[in-house]
């Protein structure tokens, strides 16, 4: 019979054992710097799946946060999210866990037990986001201090089944009257801005931050230059706008990887509130900066270009984002979102100009000849179209809308004969409306940015509009 303080000495044995074996760290496994070429770094000895986090290391100089975007062999190819300047050959490559931000020289980093294996990107969601700005990592930009509220959650999330998506049925008032009356807005629609440069998109979006009924609105800032950040906070959204906003910037001067991943999270953010019943408003700018942020990775991957140099992963990444918003699971909640997207040389048959339009609920074009005579919002009526606006008004409303739009249509058949004298009034009497319509119907279109226009209120402008033209001109 084996003694008692004997077996009590091997049960303790045991137990301290298993304690170690549980608390012991992972075999940490570590890479190798090979190549930098262009924008894609080459790393071998480390087998990580695509979208895990890697920190470059270097003595002497700050650690970069990199992403695993491809692989080939034993080969993986990271797209950084920093500077790569001072980085060379030889540099550590070894598995990040889920930073919300990127240390300092000399800081230590900061692990837990889940971050002993390599994890997705988790950035923080919550309600402490309000009122603040803060770049694609989640940091805050705007100098008020660390953020409170908020949980490290997971970038990537499951689509929702279409299945489960409330149809669009209740009309959004965005309080531009040209909007509200004749591309009336559906909350949970999703609609494309299109626009060449300099033709009134980011004042527009400023007017809808200020004017639509929501209960969050999140701002993604893409691409665009970072003189327009500060601005389109201060002066455009203002105050009013801002207590109630989120603003996820990433300037045109940021990594692409930082680009593409600001829109995922302010998609991600704007997800978060709907999933607590918000009605939320997305404004992303645009749509075509994350396109293109996509052709450099992919291109410098070694993926062969498609339509003018965009790889066809360009058009698979577009719906994938696109489709994040809508209406929640059930009705609770919602995210109507209005993407910009750049024409370039004003040609709507632009690749990603003709991908958009064809993956969203509708699209409203802005015209250059229009801005160029001075009327904002510069929205040509006759190019843009709600697919869902039957859906969410009153037939009396869209036959108002469609008359309207026939009229104004009219006019600029024959507005050529018209400015050189050569049509006979009374020659047609539906061209006679119209020269009798137009300048109310240009009153109507026009807006001033610090003007807002109700719904009830646009629909009855319309109507005012319309009524001379019930009658047969004289």
């Amino acid at each position: 019979m084996v003694p008692t303080d004997h077996v009590l000495k091997w049960e303790s044995f045991f137990a301290d054992a298993g304690h170690r074996v549980h608390s012991a760290r992972a075999l940490e496994v570590r890479g190798t710097l090979t190549r930098l070429t262009g924008l894609v770094l080459e790393a071998v000895g480390i087998r990580l799946p695509v979208g895990s986090q890697c920190w470059v290391r270097m003595r002497g100089q700050s650690p970069v946060l990199t992403e695993v975007v491809g692989f080939s062999g034993d080969s993986a190819y990271l797209m950084p999210a920093g500077d790569v300047h001072g980085l060379s050959s030889g540099a550590s490559v070894e598995p990040a866990p889920a930073y919300v931000a990127i240390p300092r020289l000399g800081e230590r980093r900061q692990t837990a037990r889940e971050s002993d294996r390599p994890a997705a990107l988790r950035l923080p969601l919550g309600d402490g986001l309000l009122g603040r700005v803060v770049d694609a990592h989640g940091n805050p930009m705007d100098y008020k201090g660390p953020i409170p509220d908020v949980t490290s959650v997971a970038l990537d999330r499951k689509p929702i089944n279409a299945m489960d998506r409330a149809p669009v049925r209740e009309p959004l008032d965005t309080g531009i009257r040209a909007i509200n009356a004749l591309l009336t807005v559906g909350r949970g629609q999703r609609l494309g801005l299109f626009s060449g440069s300099g033709v009134g998109k980011s004042v527009l979006m400023g007017m809808m931050a200020r004017y639509t009924q929501a209960d969050v609105i999140v701002v993604g800032l893409i691409g665009e230059r970072g003189r327009e950040v500060k601005e389109f906070i201060e002066d455009i959204l203002g105050e009013e706008g801002r207590a109630r906003s989120v603003v996820v910037a990433a300037p045109a001067d940021a990594p692409p990887l930082l680009r593409m991943q600001g829109a995922a999270y302010a998609t991600a953010v704007a997800e978060s509130f709907r999933d607590k019943g918000k009605h939320v408003l997305l404004l992303m700018d645009s749509l075509t900066r994350y396109a293109m942020a996509q052709r450099e990775i992919a291109l410098a991957i070694g993926e062969p270009p498609a339509t003018k140099g965009y790889p066809p992963s360009c058009f698979a990444k577009l719906p994938q984002l696109v489709e994040r918003s809508g209406n929640g699971l059930n009705g609770v909640g919602s995210i109507t979102a209005f993407y910009t997207v750049l024409s370039e040389g004003d040609d709507q048959q632009d690749p990603i100009a003709d991908a958009a339009r064809a993956i969203l609920d509708g699209h409203i074009v802005l015209s250059r000849t229009l801005a160029e005579a001075g009327h904002f919002p510069a929205i040509d009526i006759e190019q843009s179209a709600s697919r869902v606006m039957h859906n969410v008004v009153s037939s009396e409303h869209f036959n108002m809308a469609r008359q309207f739009k026939a009229i104004y249509s009219q006019y600029e058949k024959g507005h050529d004969l018209v400015q050189i004298g050569a049509y006979v009034n009374g020659s047609d009497a539906a061209m006679d409306q119209a020269i009798a319509l137009h300048q109310p119907m240009m009153d109507f279109l026009r807006q001033d940015m610090f003007e807002a226009a109700s719904m009830q209120d646009s629909v009855a402008s319309m109507q005012a509009t319309l009524e001379p033209g019930q009658r047969q001109p004289a």
